[in-house]
């Protein structure tokens, strides 16, 4: 097994304490590494997700394209999952714009692949169900942000839970992420480092 498995391996087994190497045998079997290179686009609207993916390392960003204008629904970063998993699930076509914000290698199991898992390994329908939930909560956590928190609160947020993403993103994605434009993101920048000096300005 080469290190491009050691970080998904890690991750499944932490998810799935029944496994053993018998049955990632067969599993590992069903995952195939992708790399892509930064600017890459994964996934378009009319276009349909067939992968659950596994970030090794880099940067995967989702976003709606409205009137020629960005709206970004979330970053995905490395050791986490990613998949536009309402378009997985239901075999229709995805509404959002999946890219590449930095060279970035992946680790996919398809839709097939993956019902050939939960029909032939004992148990691996628990470790799809843990990783659907995941997915769920990030959504679930992103609705209520954009319903219940000031665009400075959600800024405070990325800069708690995901400190080094502001240096890795673009500014404005980050502001369309928040929902505000560029220059009201730099006023908000301005404003949460005079009362906390070590936030990037």
């Amino acid at each position: 097994m080469g290190d491009n498995y050691e970080k998904v391996k890690t991750f499944y087994f932490s998810l799935w304490p029944g496994l053993t190497e018998e049955n990632w045998a067969s599993f590992e079997k069903k995952l195939i590494i992708k790399p892509y290179k930064k600017g890459d686009c994964i996934l378009k609207p009319g276009e349909v997700c067939n992968t659950v993916s596994f970030i090794n390392y880099g940067l995967i960003r989702s976003y709606y394209l409205v009137d020629g204008r960005e709206t970004t629904v979330n970053f995905f970063v490395e050791d986490s999952c990613y998949s536009n998993y309402q378009s997985f699930l239901s075999r229709t076509p995805s509404l959002m714009y999946t890219d590449v914000l930095e060279d970035t290698e992946v680790v996919d199991i398809d839709y097939d692949g993956l019902q050939y898992v939960y029909d032939n390994i004992p148990d691996s329908e628990r470790v799809g169900r843990l990783v659907a939930e995941q997915l769920y909560i990030i959504l679930s956590n992103r609705t209520a942000s954009l319903l219940l928190e000031t665009p400075e609160q959600r800024y405070l947020k990325i800069l708690q839970e995901k400190p080094d993403l502001v240096r890795r993103v673009p500014q404005y994605m980050v502001a369309s992420y928040l929902g505000v434009t560029p220059e009201a993101l730099s006023r908000i920048r301005a404003r949460i480092s005079k009362r906390v000096p070590d936030v990037p300005a």
